[in-house]
């Protein structure tokens, strides 16, 4: 299911980066209360370029280059939604958010909680994750099931630049804080025909990107973009019908669209790059065998990262699920 309100003006050609940017500009320019706030997001533009071009243009008191010091970008990011303003933080890497856990835990998911509705915490956390770069140590660790774990945080992962701009228009909105994961594997490497003109897709709704009817394949982030060649594969070689679901929004969760996926075929494999124990896949299976039990021709699969620290961006292949990884999971699904 998905929900799309666009009052559209036409439409460009853009990556993931391109889609984030243009958001991010259009938002700052309609409300002026947003302020974009971390590590180089300024002068450099950010490391990825998502910022590029935000500072010349919003100035230095809207755009603001901070230590580099992750607690103190969430931290301070707090005090400015407590005093009314929209900040929209940017953490280098997902991997470096153990650093801001202590605020994002405790400080910026329980405020409204805590002050009785009095002090909602608009913020919107942006952060990069996942493989498929080559990164260093602590760059590419995809722990969202950390935050999907703490009430009162919202977790989005798009998997394409339509999907990036408009869940970052609907996030940067929301009353509510939203932990929004951009796949690394995707800034560049995903590119889609983008509305130019202002539209949000609703937090909360899973979409169908495939249809089939043998097997439905469950993923999210740069792992749909894998799902979908995985499929191409499994249909040219072994003649099967992949039904493949973005998940989108892991919290909160589209519980009626994934059980209408897997009622509509029976068998189920999940995937994403997380390690297996804890991971969100986890809570996916846990759902649909609560949902659709009834419904389960199989077993649940879960293709996912093993359970060690991530390696060295030189091995990094054999431990983020590849496209025969997948592959192996549904033909395990279709054979049980």
């Amino acid at each position: 299911m998905s929900t799309v309100t666009e009052p559209v003006v036409g439409t460009a050609t853009m990556n993931m980066v391109e889609a984030i940017r243009d958001a991010l500009t259009l938002e700052m320019a309609r409300d002026e209360r947003v302020v974009v706030l971390g590590e180089d997001v300024g002068v450099l533009g950010g490391v990825f370029r998502a910022t590029d071009g935000l500072q010349q243009r919003f100035g230095e008191r809207r755009v603001i280059d901070t230590p580099l010091a992750e607690g103190v970008i969430i931290g301070a990011s707090v005090g400015l939604a407590i005093s009314g303003l929209i900040p929209v933080p940017e953490l280098q890497f997902l991997g470096f958010g153990h650093q801001a856990f202590h605020q994002i835990g405790q400080q910026v998911a329980r405020f409204r909680f805590r002050s009785q509705g009095r002090h909602p915490m608009p913020i919107t956390i942006r952060s990069p994750f996942g493989g498929g770069v080559r990164t260093p140590e602590l760059h590419s660790d995809a722990f969202e099931a950390l935050y999907t774990n703490t009430p009162g945080l919202k977790v989005v992962a798009p998997a394409d630049a339509y999907d990036a701009k408009g869940m970052l228009l609907a996030a940067i909105r929301d009353p509510d804080p939203v932990l929004f994961l951009e796949p690394l594997r995707g800034y560049r490497l995903v590119s889609g025909e983008v509305p130019t003109g202002d539209y949000t897709v609703a937090l909360g709704r899973s979409k169908v990107v495939r249809e089939g009817e043998h097997v439905t394949v469950i993923a999210y982030s740069a792992a749909v973009q894998l799902c979908t060649k995985a499929a191409d594969v499994l249909a040219a070689e072994h003649g099967i019908s992949t039904h493949v679901v973005d998940v989108r929004s892991l919290v909160p969760l589209d519980v009626e669209g994934i059980v209408a996926a897997v009622e509509h075929t029976g068998r189920v494999v999940i995937v994403h790059e997380a390690p297996l124990t804890s991971g969100f896949g986890a809570e996916l299976a846990a759902t649909i065998q609560r949902e659709a039990f009834y419904s389960l021709e199989a077993p649940i699969e879960r293709v996912t990262a093993p359970d060690t620290p991530y390696p060295l961006g030189g091995t990094e292949d054999f431990y983020v699920p590849q496209v025969d990884d997948i592959v192996r999971g549904v033909l395990n699904a279709l054979e049980r």
